[in-house]
């Protein structure tokens, strides 16, 4: 392993998780965390950083695909829950893109539509994703660099120009609201379904070496690439703190952004950044849609017709949802990540363990478990939560919805225990 293939796999990891909609979080969450922000980059961290490496972790061990994942629970699980993961991705993300150029690049400028700038953001789209263009690989090599040398001046300016007077928290549970604001990221969903292009890329560059020499390398790479994720999310958090007195309560993330950078660096700066935030997103979403569309086409036989129908539904989809402002497409996919992001932590948590510790029966009664136990947070999530108090109070943290939590990691231990005991009879 040299210094060279170390480089370039830790920011290909990084670059991997650092998508330009996740910039808009942090900001936000330490503007509103105040005093107690470095509480919410803990948490934020613990599902932005830890639970999305630990996905690249378990692809390494499996140098498999995404369907690889959940076919000890049965092929057709695994098959239902791909098809999730990617239906989530068209629907959610990928139009999020379409509202954060629109309010970090087109709506301070211009006097136009959400809608209006949906529809052209994803006919673009969809031209680039049915010509299978290499030029936006080329751009995006670029443009992760100019953004992180933006926002480390940004963050290097509000350290030593401003004072550490942070405002209290609007948090009563800091930790367990940076772990679900974390589940925006959409980062372990990043991890399980894009994380084996990160595989194919080192098996095709590094042939000679060996499984050992591969899975030491991505371990190596991964712990660089989550500290740079982590000293990026924790300084942009720390910033929306340090800016806690600045602007109105109400305000967007999207804004909250722009007005720190124009606040640090100035109207230029501020506009180099939007049209860097701008291009990465368009990036991603051709990313999405072209991903989405080769998983649909690898089911129905390599069909390009497949192919072609999958590219056109997500890009209608993108404009439908596209059409609507980021907080309110944040708050839409509350209830879908509340329902995908246990399993897929589990998941991912289960293919890191050694085999003897996930037999079949164990990841089929784990799973299960997690899927009954996050039902009461999902339906929290769609303003149930009251209803349904009396009936899951008795469940360990579902006061911060992660009720699966304890139960899943339980049923672990115990499901381990009697089998060592069956084994041994």
């Amino acid at each position: 392993m040299n210094k060279k293939s170390l480089t370039i796999t830790s920011f290909a990891l990084f670059s991997l998780f650092f998508g330009a909609g996740n910039l808009i979080l942090p900001p936000l969450l330490g503007f509103k965390a105040g005093n107690l922000w470095w509480l919410v980059a803990l948490g934020f961290c613990v599902s932005g950083v830890v639970v999305p490496l630990m996905g690249i972790l378990a692809h390494a061990k499996l140098q498999g695909t995404m369907f690889d994942f959940a076919k000890k629970v049965s092929p057709l699980f695994s098959t239902v829950y791909c098809f999730i993961m990617y239906a989530i991705a068209i629907a959610l993300p990928s139009p999020r893109t379409a509202s954060v150029t629109h309010e970090m690049a087109i709506q301070p400028f211009w006097d136009s539509s959400y809608l209006l700038t949906s529809l052209i953001y994803f006919v673009l789209v969809f031209i680039f994703a049915i010509n299978r263009t290499k030029v936006l690989d080329l751009i995006g090599k670029l443009l992760t660099p100019g953004i992180l040398i933006v926002l480390v001046l940004i963050m290097v300016t509000a350290l030593f120009t401003l004072d550490f007077d942070f405002a209290p928290s609007a948090f009563d549970s800091p930790f367990s609201y940076g772990i679900l604001e974390g589940y925006q990221t959409f980062d372990a969903i990043g991890a399980v379904v894009v994380g084996a292009v990160i595989i194919v890329s080192i098996n095709l560059k590094e042939k000679e070496a060996t499984y050992t020499d591969k899975r030491r390398l991505i371990r190596a790479a991964g712990f660089w690439a989550g500290l740079g994720l982590f000293v990026i999310y924790a300084g942009l958090i720390l910033t929306g703190a340090l800016f806690g007195k600045s602007f109105d309560e109400d305000i967007s993330r999207t804004a909250l952004l722009s007005g720190i950078s124009i606040a640090t660096l100035g109207n230029t700066a501020n506009l180099f950044l939007s049209v860097l935030v701008s291009l990465a997103c368009f990036t991603t979403a051709v990313g999405i849609v072209t991903g989405t569309s080769d998983f649909v086409k690898s089911q129905f036989k390599d069909s390009i017709s497949a192919y072609r129908i999958t590219v056109l539904v997500g890009c209608v989809l993108g404009v439908l949802m596209g059409q609507f402002n980021v907080g309110y497409i944040i708050a839409v996919a509350l209830p879908a990540l509340m329902f995908i992001y246990p399993i897929t932590i589990i998941l991912i948590l289960l293919n890191v363990l050694p085999n003897r510790f996930t037999p079949p029966t164990v990841f089929k009664t784990v799973v299960l478990v997690t899927i009954l136990f996050s039902i009461p947070d999902f339906l929290g999530s769609i303003g149930w939560g009251e209803a349904i108090q009396p009936y899951t109070s008795w469940i360990p943290l579902s006061q911060y919805q992660l009720g699966w939590v304890l139960p899943a990691l339980a049923v672990l231990v115990i499901s381990n225990l009697t089998q060592q005991k069956t084994e041994i009879a």
